[in-house]
């Protein structure tokens, strides 16, 4: 059985660089400012052999109020109510505060375990703290850096037992999961079914304050995201696994992408290329607008950007439940986003509001459609058959009198689909034929949105003779030709 240990402590004492210590990758992002962690984040740990969940948490502030430090708070002490473990984490070099004398009385009432760590502790820098921890009354103290990996060994010492009695406790055992299929044991052109163990990879994108955050709480049917009406309070890139409505998927909250001459703060830049690795590993891409300003030009860089990843985009307009003349502003929205986004021709467009759940069906339907259609394959004869007739209707153009012949077409991949037409010439084929091909697959083989790649390939001649030097006739040649006589 394993466990779930939840990091707390106050800000700027090494929480995320332990985190990202114990998941083996730098996931986490971390900063010398404090305050740089703002939602749950969750990994999976390993230490020696123990295998459990961890929890990155916001840091703890003596604040109760709804202010933006008060919901971070609720939000850790939710942590702290869920966890099997509280690694509660001080900083040994700044020595225990009031602060860290408040929380400690917490955790001894609300959590189920409490460890409790002196971090920055190497060298005589971190003695004295290491002496004031006794006093918080939570057992003996650990001295741990985090950043330099002293102490870990004598974390897992003290991890051991209590995984031990969470396993004794187990009602049975768990069956080993470890052993599975590899993706290059799989059918590479088969449709991947989607399941808990393989979710669907879904990025949720746009500006600050769209409501990335508020529409992942709505699918997942409970506050889990930091939400509130300050912009860019998401600042890592989170991923959360649920069932939504028999559709497993990995979504992820990303942080809000404004133009890059805006982007001066460091921490800004970090979130935001956490946010654009988000985006290359999923399948799905779901642009967030704002209804009252959508199709902004950062909008249509984040939706392009999408685009030319290869991924299945939907765009979503959020905050549709304060929208009066809703039929006006669709007809609008649709003719925008078919003027601005031409490369996405066909995507669906889906009206949702974050706050009140509304249209969050469309978006599901709409999420599986696009999949569908990113995962399809149409077979070579039906490709060549569609070829002879789009030729027939509009013939390829013929360069300085020489028209370029298509032989025939293949699909070479799926994911996004990609087609090649073996053709001579192929250099010379203006890019209007390209799109005028691209469009008739996207009307004749219904695959509306999502990005298809075409290459023009050359075919290498047949004739095998080419380039071969002319050979003389031997002796035995020039006798049956002379034999022959002169040819008539």
């Amino acid at each position: 059985m394993t466990f779930t240990l939840a990091i707390v402590g106050r800000p700027n004492v090494g929480k995320s660089t332990l985190f990202n210590r114990l998941v083996g990758r730098r996931l986490a992002l971390v900063d010398d400012q404090p305050g740089v962690t703002r939602d749950l984040r969750e990994g999976e740990a390993r230490l020696g052999d123990l295998r459990f969940t961890v929890v990155d948490t916001a840091g703890l502030e003596e604040v109760t109020d709804d202010s933006l430090q008060g919901r971070m708070r609720r939000l850790t002490e939710r942590a702290v109510d869920m966890a099997d473990i509280c690694l509660f984490m001080i900083d040994a070099r700044v020595g225990v505060t009031p602060t860290d004398e408040l929380f400690a009385e917490i955790l001894r009432k609300r959590a189920k375990h409490v460890i409790l760590v002196a971090n920055k502790a190497e060298g005589k820098a971190g003695e004295g703290g290491y002496l004031e921890a006794f006093g918080l009354g939570l057992g003996e103290p650990l001295r741990l850096s985090a950043e330099h990996g002293e102490g870990i060994s004598d974390l897992l010492t003290v991890l051991m037992p209590l995984a031990d009695g969470f396993a004794a406790n187990a009602t049975e055992d768990t069956p080993e999961t470890d052993v599975d299929l590899s993706e290059d044991d799989e059918d590479e052109d088969a449709v991947r079914v989607p399941t808990m163990d393989k979710p669907m990879q879904i990025a949720v994108v746009g500006r600050p304050n769209a409501g990335k955050s508020t529409l992942i709480n709505a699918i997942m049917g409970e506050d889990r995201l930091l939400t509130g009406p300050e912009a860019g309070i998401t600042r890592d890139a989170i991923s959360l696994t649920i069932d939504w409505n028999g559709l497993p998927i990995r979504i992820w909250d990303t942080a809000g992408m404004r133009k890059r001459a805006k982007v001066q703060d460091k921490l800004e830049k970090l979130s935001v290329s956490d946010g654009l690795r988000a985006v290359k590993f999923a399948e799905v891409v779901i642009v967030l607008l704002d209804a009252e300003i959508p199709f902004e030009q950062q909008d249509l860089r984040i939706a392009d950007l999408a685009e030319r990843e290869g991924r299945a985009v939907i765009v979503a307009v959020n905050k549709w439940d304060v929208e009066e003349n809703k039929q006006e502003k669709l007809r609008a929205l649709r003719e925008s986003f078919e003027r601005l986004l031409p490369q996405l021709r066909g995507a669906p467009l889906v009206t949702v509001s974050a706050k009140t759940g509304k249209g969050l069906d469309r978006l599901h339907a709409a999420v599986e459609k696009a999949y569908d259609v990113w995962n399809r394959r149409v077979t070579t004869a039906q490709l060549n058959r569609w070829l002879a007739g789009m030729m027939e209707a509009h013939p390829p153009p013929a360069p300085a009198g020489k028209r370029i012949k298509l032989r025939y077409m293949t699909q070479a991949k799926t994911r996004p689909p990609g087609f090649i037409v073996m053709c001579s010439h192929p250099e010379k084929m203006p890019e209007s034929y390209s799109r005028y091909l691209v469009n008739g697959l996207r009307t004749d083989f219904d695959m509306p949105g999502t990005p298809i790649r075409l290459t023009m390939r050359g075919q290498g001649e047949k004739n095998p003779y080419k380039g071969r030097k002319e050979r003389k006739p031997g002796a035995l040649g020039k006798h049956l030709a002379k034999k022959r006589g002169p040819a008539k």
